[in-house]
């Protein structure tokens, strides 16, 4: 069984560059990519990604706390949870929900 591909080129396209959003408020930041641990409570809503690094930024839920950090896409896509599972892309997720609405538990 194939494991999904967590980055697609219509994903990349639309993930700014790391630091892209700085200076912008999280009412204004969109959240084009949600990853999530199909087995447990994890989340990950991705800002920013560097391509040539595999360094993303974003919002990280479902751990031991809520936080804003920078996350490996590598490490993430390496997880092997059980067998053949690993950590998912949401392919219903709305690219247009901002990360204000993410850190508010508005949008899931």
């Amino acid at each position: 069984m194939a494991r999904m591909m967590l980055l697609t080129k219509a994903i990349l396209a639309k993930l700014p560059v790391l630091y892209a959003n700085e200076e912008k408020s999280a009412c204004d930041i969109k959240v084009p990519l949600k990853l999530f641990n199909p087995l447990g409570s994890q989340s990950w809503f991705i800002t920013e990604y560097n391509p040539e690094t595999g360094i993303a930024f974003g919002y990280v839920t479902g751990m031991q706390c809520d936080e804003l950090g920078y996350i490996s896409i590598p490490e993430i896509e390496e997880m092997n949870l059980h067998r053949m599972v690993g950590i998912e892309r949401d392919r219903y997720w709305n690219m247009n929900n901002t990360l204000e609405e993410v850190m508010d538990g508005t949008k899931k």
